[in-house]
């Protein structure tokens, strides 16, 4: 029975990686705040204020908000981890 919940699980995954490769091989992927950008400024909207640090680089902004999300996913995981441990103990 495990095995073939394996299998399955296996082939779903899978035809989720596959599937939008074969359906638009030449499709150009980007992210929702290129397209965001894109659609605001269009509109000719200004800013009410700029940045007061911009990165020097995208590498740079990149280890700041992976530095971000590990920093999230600690506390979370910390979290869970301790009320996991109080209903062990009782």
């Amino acid at each position: 029975m495990k095995a073939r919940y394996y299998i399955v699980l296996t082939a779903v995954l899978i035809a989720l990686f596959v599937t939008p490769l074969l359906v638009a091989p030449s499709a150009e992927y980007s992210g929702a705040d290129s397209a965001a950008e894109a659609a605001i400024s269009d509109t000719g909207y200004e800013p009410w204020f700029s940045p007061i640090w911009e990165p020097p680089s995208s590498e740079i902004e990149t280890l700041l908000f992976s530095l971000q999300a590990a920093i999230g996913a600690l506390v979370i995981g910390y979290f869970v981890g301790y009320e996991r441990g109080k209903r062990a103990k009782t």
